[in-house]
């Protein structure tokens, strides 16, 4: 920025130069004129340096002396006053830029009617005044666009940067989910493995199908969350195993194999008629039983669960069970996750004790 200031007081001494020269250049060489002659020719050109500081003022300085100076000496062109009028053209606010029109009109016309000017004098100047009006509106128009073209950059970048963020937290909060569920309820089997393993030797090998059941399907909901991470230049879902194998969706359809899997004596009823939804809101529903049967599995001290699916003008989910009900820690990042998936989709979340004691978590989702 400093250096752009550098270079744009550089190009108006330029200019002002440029315009002094031609203004003045002609009255000393070859044959000097009269003093006066020469100081408003300088107060026809000098004041232009101050062009941007006040247009309208130097406007009206330079066009004064530019017209009593053409009633004894003609230059070439007004080069001041044509460069004040390109800068109230492109430095001035509307109103001061709509009411100089007439009066750029009347000044000039002053100018040339006074000294008897004829007609050819009158296109030319007519068009060059035009031409540099066109100038300076042409160059206000050019910055207005790049400035809103670089705010339409500053945005897009802004919101690239905050769907990145959303997105790092959604990836944040499915892994949450994936691994404290799935860990908990190994957790739970191989503790109990020993056990089956005295006294049902039979009944053993359900319990490590169950683990190696649980890890797989861990996996397979983690491939689906990283896989987000990737670029799809990267070798997409083949990096992580048969080509074309399908990657797990947290999806209403699948709630009963999570149900089945949690380890938990889970009553479901649905209420209503299912209808479609979008895939965000069939996501959260999902990772937000997944997280509430965990708690259940972790702190509740039951198996005894009730998950009641409600479709009306909403879709609402409630999880409930008859446990020990809240306890005295913060609840961590699990019930923060659940109630950002909720707020995330437009709809509300809520949880703490339950009608019939216990614990219960509700969440409700707006439908289209």
């Amino acid at each position: 920025m400093f250096a752009a200031g550098r270079l744009g007081r550089a190009v108006d001494g330029a200019l002002a130069v440029c315009v002094v020269v031609a203004t003045v250049g002609p009255l000393v060489l070859p044959d000097p004129k009269p003093w006066w002659i020469i100081g408003l020719g300088l107060l026809a050109s000098v004041p232009v340096w101050w062009r941007r500081r006040a247009p309208m003022v130097v406007a009206v300085v330079v066009g004064a002396a530019m017209s009593v100076m053409v009633m004894w000496e003609k230059p070439f062109l007004p080069f001041g006053p044509l460069l004040a009028v390109y800068t109230i053209a492109d430095l001035s606010p509307t109103w001061k830029r709509l009411a100089s029109i007439p009066a750029i009109v009347v000044a000039v016309g002053i100018s040339l009617v006074l000294p008897g000017e004829n007609d050819e004098t009158f296109r030319l100047m007519g068009t060059a005044f035009a031409a540099a009006y066109a100038l300076g509106t042409s160059a206000r128009a050019s910055r207005s666009r790049a400035a809103e073209l670089a705010e339409r950059a500053r945005r897009r970048e802004q919101e690239h940067i905050a769907a990145a963020a959303e997105e790092r937290t959604r990836i944040a909060r499915d892994v949450h989910d994936i691994v404290t569920h799935s860990v908990g309820l190994m957790v739970v089997q191989a503790e109990a493995g020993p056990v089956v393993v005295r006294s049902d030797p039979d009944k053993a090998e359900e319990v490590f199908d169950a683990i190696a059941g649980t890890g797989r399907s861990a996996l397979t909901e983690l491939r689906g969350v990283l896989a987000a991470l990737r670029t799809p230049g990267e070798g997409g879902d083949r990096a992580w195993g048969h080509a074309g194998e399908s990657l797990f969706q947290p999806r209403l359809a699948n709630l009963p194999a999570l149900l089945e899997r949690s380890g938990l004596d889970v009553v479901s009823t649905t209420v209503g008629t299912p209808r479609p939804v979008a895939e965000s809101v069939e996501a959260a529903v999902y990772r937000i039983v997944q997280e509430a049967l965990t708690n259940v599995r972790r702190h509740a001290g039951t198996r005894a669960v009730r998950l009641t699916v409600t479709w009306r003008e909403s879709l609402a989910v409630e999880v409930a069970d008859d446990g020990r009900g809240p306890g005295g820690e913060g609840g961590g990042y699990g019930l923060a996750g659940m109630r950002e998936r909720a707020a995330a989709c437009g709809g509300t979340f809520t949880a703490g004790v339950g009608r019939d004691g216990g614990f219960r978590v509700h969440a409700e989702f707006p439908l289209e």
